[in-house]
């Protein structure tokens, strides 16, 4: 595979010194970016990070620190359509792909580069959100990862009851009228957090992180993304209906559920952990969605139960 360098923004990343950033590109020709950390000293292994929509890799340097704190080099994506990866249609707003299969295809390219980098073996997986989602999917297809932990993964996407016959109707019939592209109805072209202040927002409790996030965006607008396209969201209601009806993985999993979840479908992951053998469901008392942003002491427990169990893992197979 062919790498070539490409911008990190260290000055808002929060991240541990000495990473990287690099284009890869995928076997369909998208050019998509990671970015890479190392612990210093020996590595345990390295936590395949898998963000979730509109996020991009200087989001997750704080989670590098912490996890490179416990032993772990970090590899971060940002998925084709968002982030400084190629922008799928002409307006670069709407968070589009044309089907969920596609980022696979970005996991390839992921996992190709991070062996090619050296990268520190065994590798773990870390998803949140859409990456919880297509890490779900990773694993079923075999991505060779030895123990997996999801935030709030998108297994199923949580709407009012009364608007889910528009949402439903809009996701399917847009598409067919060649309107794919357009925003979801009543979703914004800008980035969630350059329009809603921190009090009322539905990612997380801790005012510096979500401060972090504004300035990130602040300061590299590109990074920004609006809400998702009608295809998008025709496209992930089909993925997720599907991985519903497939058997859980083999590897060991612990997921962790804000008991302020108001994003993600909180019944689909219920349901998917009760019949995860090896799996364990971690409830958050007072975290929203983004788990691994909110105040120290809960990262520092979510961080500590991750690392354990990849540590575990890694044990268990020597």
């Amino acid at each position: 595979m062919d790498l070539a360098p490409a911008p990190l923004f260290d000055d808002v990343a929060g991240a541990p010194p000495g990473g990287a950033a690099w284009w890869l590109r995928c076997c369909d020709g998208v050019r998509i970016r990671i970015g890479c950390w190392r612990p210093d000293g020996p590595a345990q292994g390295t936590v395949l990070l898998f963000p979730g929509r509109t996020e991009y890799v200087e989001k997750y340097g704080p989670a590098a620190a912490d996890l490179a704190a416990r032993g772990f080099a970090t590899v971060v994506i940002d998925w084709r359509g968002q982030g400084l990866a190629d922008r799928l249609v002409e307006d670069p707003r709407p968070g589009h792909v044309e089907r969920f299969q596609d980022y696979q295809r970005d996991v390839e390219a992921m996992i190709a580069a991070a062996t090619q980098l050296d990268m520190p073996q065994p590798f773990h997986l870390l998803a949140h959100s859409m990456g919880g989602c297509i890490g779900l999917r990773a694993l079923i297809d075999g991505a060779p990862v030895q123990a997996c932990a999801f935030t709030g993964p998108m297994w199923g996407i949580r709407m009012p009851a009364l608007l889910r016959p528009m949402a439903f109707g809009a996701a399917y019939i847009g598409p067919l009228l060649g309107l794919g592209a357009r925003l979801m109805p009543s979703t914004k072209p800008q980035n969630y957090v350059e329009t809603q202040g921190f009090e009322g927002n539905a990612l997380t409790g801790d005012p510096q992180m979500y401060a972090l996030m504004q300035a990130q965006l602040a300061a590299h607008p590109d990074l920004g993304l609006g809400g998702p396209s009608l295809k998008w969201m025709r496209a992930a209601l089909k993925e997720t209906a599907d991985l519903s009806r497939q058997p859980a993985p083999a590897q060991p999993c612990v997921t962790f559920l804000g008991s302020c979840e108001s994003i993600v479908s909180a019944d689909a992951i219920r349901n998917r952990m009760s019949s995860w053998p090896g799996g364990q469901l971690e409830m958050v008392e007072g975290a929203q969605h983004e788990v691994m942003m909110e105040g120290p002491a809960i990262r520092a427990h979510v961080f500590d139960r991750i690392a354990a169990l990849f540590s575990d893992a890694t044990s268990a197979d020597i």
